[in-house]
C-alpha cells in the first residue's frame, strides 16, 4: 500500500496499532491476575472493535486509492478490486 507512506496517514495507522498493542497487553495482564470473566470479555470485545475499525480504515483507503481513484487503468482497478475481494472473502470466513 504505497499510499500509506504519506507521513501523516502512516503515523495515524501506527498510533492505532500501538493502541491495539496496549489493549492486548491489558488482556494479558488481566489473565495473569485472574481477572473475572466479564472483565476479560469486555476487553476482548474492545480489541475486536478496535481491529475492525483498523480494518475498515485500511479497506476504505485501499478502495479509494486502488479502485476509485481517477486516472487508474481498467487493469489497475481490476487488480485493486480483486485484492479487496480476497480480503473480504478471508474476513467473512
Amino acid at each position: 500500500m504505497a499510499h500509506t507512506s504519506t507521513p501523516a496517514y502512516k503515523e495515524a495507522l501506527r498510533m492505532r496499532v500501538k493502541r491495539l498493542a496496549g489493549q492486548i497487553e491489558a488482556i494479558d495482564k488481566a489473565l495473569m491476575r485472574d481477572a473475572p470473566c466479564a472483565e476479560l470479555l469486555h476487553q476482548v470485545a474492545g480489541v475486536r472493535g478496535a481491529v475492525n475499525g483498523f480494518l475498515d480504515e485500511v479497506v476504505e483507503s485501499h478502495l479509494r486509492e486502488h479502485v476509485a481513484r481517477p486516472g487508474l487503468s481498467d487493469a489497475e482497478r481490476a487488480q485493486g478490486a480483486e485484492e479487496l475481494a480476497a480480503v473480504i472473502r478471508r474476513y467473512s470466513r
